[in-house]
Parts: C-alpha cells; structure tokens; sequence
C-alpha cells in the first residue's frame, strides 16, 4: 500500500539563532558530501532527501539577518578526506566541515580540528540535549571537537510485495525477517522459486557499503577484524560471515557485481527483496513508493536481523568541524562558524526527516519525531551499534578489507589468500 510520506504532526519550524553580538558582512566556506541539489531554498521543513535538507538548512542560515553568508563546497563522498585533507595540507580548509566519528581521532591528534568544548555554551549549543552516545562521538582526549549531527547505520530494506508472493508475510502483515543463517538462506530461495527475483542487493563493487554487511555479522559473533594494536580478522567468525554471503551469491540469490546505483535502481525497480542501505535513504524511499511510476509500491523497513549470536549492526555519527588554525588565527570568522553550527544543532529536527537518527535528546522524546516515516521500525538501531576500534589510520584499514573481501567474491582470490594479505597489510597500518 501507499504510504504519506509525512503527517502533519512532523512539520518542524525553521529555528532562529540565538542572539550574538552584530558584526560586519562575513563570508565563510563549508565543506561537505550528500550530493548537490540546485533547487534547494531556504525551507528545510519542505526539503526531501539529504542534500536537499542540509543544502536548504545553510540557505536558511545565509539568508538570515546575521550578517554571515555560507559558501558550500560540496564534494563526492568517495574522495572527500583525499580531497579535505588536501586542503588543510595547503592551508585553506573549509570554516566548517562534515566528518565522520571513526575520523576524529586521526584529524584531532594531528592538531587539524579546534577543540569546541569552551565555546559550545556561548554559541546557544546545549552538550546536555545530547544524547550520551553522540557526546562520546565528538569527544577525544576530554574535549569536544564537533557538533555531532546524527546517527546513521544499515538497515533492512523490504519491498514488502516481494515477501507476500514468497509467502513471507505474517498474517498480520508483517514481514518475515530471518533469525538464522538457515533462515535467511530459506527466505532468498523462498523469494527466487516464487518470483525468480533476486534476495539481497547491496553495493559489492564499490563502496564499503557491501562489507558492512560482513562486518555486522562478524560483530553478531562477538569478534572485531582488530583490537588495540593487534588484527583478529582471521578467525571463524569472519570466515562465517563470508561464507554466508558467498553461499548466497553461488545460489543466484545476490548479483554480485552490483555497485551503489544499480543496487538501488533494482530494489526501486521492484527487482530484489532486500537492500542492505542506510538511514540516509529511508526518506527518498518512502517518497519513491508514493509515486505511482516506480514499481517498489509497498516498502518497510526494520534493523538488521540478527542471524548468528547477537544483535549488531555498523554505524556511525556525521558532525560538524572547524580547523584549528581558523580559532587561532581569525576570531570574527570562528564566531560566524560557531553560529552555523549552532543553527545546524537547531535543526537537528529537519535533518532527521532523511530517516537519520536525531542526536538531540528533546527531538528524539518529541512526538513530532516519533511519527516520521517508520522510525518505530528501525528504532533499536541505535542500541546495537557497532564499528571497528578508533584509529588514526581508519580510512586504509577499511581500504584494505574493502578490496581483500571484493576480492574473493570478483576476482575468485580464495578466503585464505585474502584475509591473509588482508591481516598483514592491516597489522602494518596499525
């Protein structure tokens, strides 16, 4: 069935800031990823989808009486620490700009980002709205270095018809999810006898989004793929994980050479069951079964199951830094930054409509975000949340089990081969 992509109850109000002394025109840049949309304005309570809220949540903010005007420079998700990295190595980082939690500990300990903790409560940002989980994301060494802007993670993504001709929808409606490896492989041979379709499409070609998958049910099995200074990625719980998958790619039931669009163009499509994807697209999906022209008409959405031990799926945080040099070296410029901040922090409601999860504590107790789009359905999320250890070298250590684990489902490298040169490459970087 169609479903209203938003109630009423949800419209959120676009906040003002709080009052700060007048200073002369500023201009200051901003760096980020979630893609471009040229049509944005200034309304986030009207935006659809992630580049459009934020882009529409910093045109607000630059077309307030506030003297301050906000230059996006928006980049590609896949290159964007190459390419911010670039800049803060030639000396002109963007005023304010989007990272990630497992980056903090690399950009804080090389001195790159300013340390907000002494100037949160000026600016009008309130630590204690935040969610514990969100203040231990910001936080390194003691002190806060960003304005944490959400929790995001994989989720479970069902077209529903799908499940219904393969018989795996409760008489209630609700929808089968499988609580076993034995299940899960049930479901995907249930689903290609009654429909042909395939079970599980996710991004097995690119991104990491793919290796996510095998991550959560390396968690799901109490191991990690490191610890301290010493890598545990050899181990049956790895091998577990993989075997599931390629079990499952050798039974037709996953296209392996599926990257991130055609993934999801086929979920749209109407062509496979379940997309492993994020939170940052519960929004546009739920938009895209309200069109009648797309062919995914009835879509839920739920946490990752838990097939082997315990529940556990990967997530992170998406904030909000200021380089270091910027709080040293250019005051007026560091205010107008802590006040964007502070209005992105105030809009904390209108990001959260991309299916997000809030880090504020008055949005998520709000009655307003409870009625979004099926955040009932993936609310446990949060509290099974799990990512490899911080390291400062996070970005090629997901590299490297990116291409060792691709590695054995697109070019045939054997299991042993792959993770052993996987350990050995990762045991250097650590």
């Amino acid at each position: 069935m169609k479903r209203l992509l938003y109630s009423a109850a949800v419209a959120a109000t676009v906040t003002t800031l709080m009052p700060m002394p007048a200073m002369a025109e500023v201009e200051i840049t901003l760096g980020r990823f979630f893609g471009a949309c040229e049509n944005a304005g200034t309304d986030p309570t009207t935006a659809v989808g992630e580049s459009c809220i934020i882009q529409s949540i910093i045109n607000a903010f630059s077309e307030a009486d506030n003297g301050i005007t906000v230059t996006t420079l928006p980049t590609e998700w896949n290159n964007y620490y190459d390419q911010i990295k670039t800049t803060y190595a030639g000396g002109n980082p963007p005023d304010v700009h989007v990272m990630h939690r497992h980056r903090v500990l690399e950009f804080a300990s090389l001195g790159a980002i300013a340390p907000l903790t002494d100037d949160l409560a000026g600016a009008g940002i309130d630590v204690g709205d935040w969610a514990d989980l969100a203040v231990d994301a910001v936080t390194h060494d003691g002190e806060i270095y960003a304005v944490p802007f959400d929790f995001h993670a994989t989720l479970w993504h069902v077209n529903v018809d799908i499940m219904k001709e393969a018989g795996l929808v409760n008489a209630d409606g609700t929808v089968q999810v499988p609580g076993s490896v034995e299940e899960l492989m049930a479901q995907a041979k249930a689903v290609k006898d009654a429909t042909g379709k395939d079970y599980l499409a996710s991004d097995w070609t690119g991104s990491p989004m793919g290796i996510r998958v095998i991550l959560g049910w390396i968690w799901q099995q109490g191991q990690n793929v490191f610890d301290g200074g010493d890598v545990t990625l050899d181990t049956d719980a790895t091998r577990n994980a993989i075997k599931t998958l390629t079990d499952l790619i050798a039974a037709g039931y996953v296209n392996e050479q599926f990257d991130y669009q055609n993934a999801q163009q086929a979920f749209l499509n109407g062509d496979v069951a379940v997309l492993s994807n994020g939170t940052w697209v519960v929004d546009f999906y739920s938009a895209q079964a309200d069109d009648a022209e797309v062919p995914l008409a009835d879509y839920y959405v739920t946490d990752n199951p838990t097939i082997f031990d315990s529940p556990a799926s990967w997530a992170d945080t998406h904030m909000w830094a200021v380089p270091r040099a910027l709080k040293e070296n250019d005051p007026e410029k560091y205010q107008a930054a802590l006040q964007l901040l502070a209005f992105i922090n105030e809009n904390n409601a209108n990001w959260a409509k991309t299916g997000h999860m809030a880090v504020r504590k008055s949005v998520l107790e709000s009655e307003a975000y409870a009625n979004l789009p099926h955040r009932a359905d993936y609310a446990n999320t949060a509290n099974i949340a799990r990512d490899v250890p911080p390291s400062v070298r996070y970005g090629a250590i997901q590299d490297v089990l990116t291409r060792e684990m691709q590695a054995i489902w697109l070019t045939g490298k054997s299991v042993d081969a792959a993770l052993a040169d996987a350990e050995l490459d990762i045991q250097d970087l650590l």
